[in-house]
């Protein structure tokens, strides 16, 4: 994943956070109180599964050099 990718990735997140919580201030009745969190959800979800994956892509990555590093002898 490169850095615009991931910094892409993570501000959809956020302005998906963002909206929900505008939702929620500048609307009234029940409908825009369900948008409102489903867009909080939505963004959060999002930015959680964005941490797992930079983890996982961070450990993937230090098991090549490790592999790396056993085939080249050092």
């Amino acid at each position: 994943m490169t850095a615009r990718t991931r910094n892409l990735s993570f501000g959809a997140a956020a302005v998906l956070i963002v909206a929900g919580i505008l939702c929620a201030a500048l609307l009234d009745g029940t409908a825009a109180g369900v948008v409102a969190i489903a867009l909080i959800g939505v963004g959060g979800v999002v930015a959680v599964a964005l941490v797992f994956l930079a983890v996982g892509l961070s450990e993937d990555r230090e098991r090549a050099a490790e592999e790396e590093r056993r085939r080249s002898g050092r």
